[in-house]
């Protein structure tokens, strides 16, 4: 009786343990959100402490968004999710019937296995130029891919909420301001910013993928570790505007909640 009484404490130590530890990571997701997207109703809020509670789920990592008043989910979260969760492996194929690669029509359907259970979950996912954003025109078959993924990344882990991918257009972003476009040019190394052509690299990746300028410069100055960025050499900006691409093209998601981090410095200097 002893030892099952010392166990239960034990058990109740623990579980009391996670809940403070569920409790620390809502409240950071709360405050994050609502630095990135204002005051969050009760609804939002309700619903952000169940995502955070039963996934996991992170702000600041960029598992999930906040669009137009509702959650979604992204797929680098639900790729975190499955690693945490033990997904034994995925199955991904094309499915020929319903593409049309001519007019960038295509359709995938993948297959997420759970560690310890035989069967999987399949989830179907089709893109072509009526429902992918004018942002990624030409890539229509890696978004039918990534649909089809987080479609059985979903079902397998029981996630309700949307994906942000598996709508028909990446909405909710605001474009960077025109008279935020232009960048300071640093004058250290060879006085050059990088050289005209690291500039011009650095805002086509801007407009491409609709970024803040501001909160751009920003994060390059933190990034290169300098006061201004008139402060950064040329290796250094060179360096950052291969990461920003980088990133940009990879996980668009969690580089937009990474620039909105510097929103409060932006206000604060204006």
């Amino acid at each position: 009786m002893h030892s099952a009484g010392k166990s239960k404490i034990t058990r109740v130590g623990i579980m009391g343990e996670d809940m403070k530890r569920i409790s620390r990571a809502f409240r950071l997701n709360k405050r994050l959100a609502e630095h990135i997207w204002g005051r969050l109703s009760a609804p939002l809020s309700a619903s952000l402490q169940g995502l955070t509670s039963a996934y996991g789920l992170s702000v600041g990592k960029g598992d999930v968004l906040c669009l137009d008043g509702r959650w979604y989910v992204t797929h680098s979260g639900l790729l975190r999710l499955s690693a945490r969760r033990g997904c034994s492996g995925m199955h991904v194929e094309i499915v020929p019937d319903f593409c049309d690669p001519p007019n960038s029509r295509w359709t995938f359907k993948a297959k997420v296995f759970r560690s310890g259970r035989p069967e999987g979950y399949v989830g179907y996912g089709d893109a072509d130029p009526s429902n992918v954003s004018a942002l990624v025109h030409g890539a229509e078959m890696r978004v039918a891919e990534t649909r089809a993924v987080n479609r059985a990344l979903r079902k397998a882990y029981g996630i309700g909420i949307c994906s942000v991918e598996e709508i028909g257009s990446f909405a909710g972003q605001p474009a960077s301001r025109p008279e935020s476009t232009k960048l300071p040019q640093p004058a250290n190394g060879n006085g050059n910013h990088g050289g005209p052509k690291v500039r011009d690299r650095l805002c086509q990746i801007i407009r491409q993928h609709q970024l803040d300028a501001t909160l751009v410069k920003s994060y390059a100055t933190d990034f290169c570790a300098v006061k201004t960025l008139r402060d950064a050499t040329r290796l250094q900006v060179e360096n950052f505007v291969e990461h920003l691409a980088d990133w940009a093209e990879k996980d668009r998601n969690a580089l937009i909640c990474q620039l909105n981090s510097y929103m409060p410095a932006k206000a604060g200097a204006a």
